[in-house]
């Protein structure tokens, strides 16, 4: 019961109207899909692999009882995404339009989505009150095709360098926000999975 209350009032503060129950639902599957309760990383690369990784300072030892789980944010962050998503019907009554017209937007990559349970979600961060973040097309054109929504929501909300906005780095969704050039953005949004 406590942790309920604590949950009901971290979710409020945070701004998300969620049913708790829910929302641990949506932890308990993102935790599931995310990986194995304790994997073992050297399983996923050959032997030639293993020895490359380990080579360079790659720890590729199994998780171990009282070291802190990486995969703890990553849930933490799926949950978040996929609670905040909108449904189809709530994207279009935000617009001001038609269900089909939030489909076609799928479609053509204007806006962008996953098929999850009961249909498309949408993730918010796309979205204003109103409308459709300014200059969302050119953006999404520019989203690599292998690259995740929770990928494509991290960057969204952090800072960029290269996007300024009264001398300090602004999240790109700022930077849209603000009537920024979306160009930038898009040439920085192409490039999420390349090597640094």
């Amino acid at each position: 019961m406590r942790m309920t209350v604590a949950l009901r009032d971290v979710l409020a503060r945070a701004g998300l109207k969620a049913d708790t129950a829910e929302f641990l639902a949506y932890v308990e599957d993102a935790a599931r899909r995310l990986s194995p309760p304790n994997p073992d990383p050297s399983h996923y690369f050959s032997a030639d692999q293993r020895a490359a990784l380990t080579e360079v300072g790659l720890d590729l030892t199994p998780h171990r009882e009282g070291e802190p789980d990486y995969r703890v944010r990553t849930v933490a962050e799926q949950a978040v995404l996929a609670d905040s998503a909108l449904s189809v019907q709530d994207a279009a009554k935000r617009l001001g339009v038609d269900d089909s017209r939030i489909r076609h937007r799928l479609k053509e990559r204007r806006l962008t989505g996953w098929k999850g349970h009961g249909g498309w979600r949408l993730p918010a961060w796309q979205f204003t009150a109103s409308s459709v973040l300014p200059g969302l097309d050119v953006v999404l054109r520019a989203v690599p095709d292998d690259q995740p929504p929770l990928v494509v929501a991290s960057f969204m909300s952090t800072p960029q360098t290269d996007l300024v906005i009264n001398g300090k780095p602004a999240t790109p969704r700022q930077w849209l926000l603000a009537g920024g050039d979306p160009e930038p953005v898009a040439q920085l949004v192409a490039t999420l999975g390349t090597p640094a």
